[in-house]
């Protein structure tokens, strides 16, 4: 059966392993989240897993929501696409459901790094920086012929890089702290500390 949970990123540290080799990991808060719906193809035309998860202040909430419950975030799963079909409504998932050594994918929010030129954005090199350059050290260069008399779309130029929903695939379980629901991640995962994750085994 597929595994998928929700969490937030807490902070990157390092662990050694017992050849006294540093390895990178990440700390993620995974779960628990509550099933708050199980949307099935006859009622609602396609079957998916509902879920809630992270606290919301009551005063926040419109009061006829107040007594479904308090949550930040409410997500679906694909039923179809991860094989579960045995959630029900009002079960919890928490950190749990991973073992040490299960390999994820995990999917967040990358950091905004706002408007880049094309030497931080796309990795161009630019231009010479010597015989007789005055000002085109990180320019992109050409972005077209005359022929065309138009710039292809597509093409890579300067604009606003990061925020992008982002996908690391193949990390690797460290290890698990059940009683405060931490997966230990081997390597970086996306975004900054506090966004909303999206893990998948």
């Amino acid at each position: 059966m597929a595994k998928f949970i929700l969490g937030i990123k807490k902070e990157m540290s390092q662990i050694f392993d017992e050849n006294g080799n540093a390895i990178p990991v990440t700390l993620v808060e995974a779960g628990p989240m509550i099933v708050t719906q199980i949307k099935t193809k006859e009622k609602d035309g396609y079957q998916a897993t509902q879920v809630g998860f992270g606290k919301k202040s009551s005063k926040n909430i419109k009061k006829p929501q107040r007594k479904a419950g308090s949550f930040r975030w409410l997500r679906e799963f694909r039923s179809e696409e991860l094989g579960i079909n045995n959630y029900e409504s009002g079960q919890k998932i928490d950190a749990s459901i991973f073992n040490k050594g299960d390999v994820v994918k995990i999917s967040g929010v990358s950091k905004g790094k706002g408007f880049q030129g094309v030497v931080k954005r796309h990795g161009f090199h630019g231009g010479p920086r010597s015989h007789g350059q005055k000002h085109s050290e990180r320019e992109p260069g050409s972005i077209g012929a005359t022929g065309p008399q138009r710039v292809f779309k597509g093409t890579r130029m300067p604009g606003r890089m990061g925020g992008e929903r982002t996908t690391v695939r193949n990390l690797k379980v460290i290890d698990i702290v059940p009683e405060k629901n931490i997966l230990i991640v081997k390597g970086a995962v996306p975004g900054r500390r506090g966004i909303l994750l999206e893990i998948r085994g």
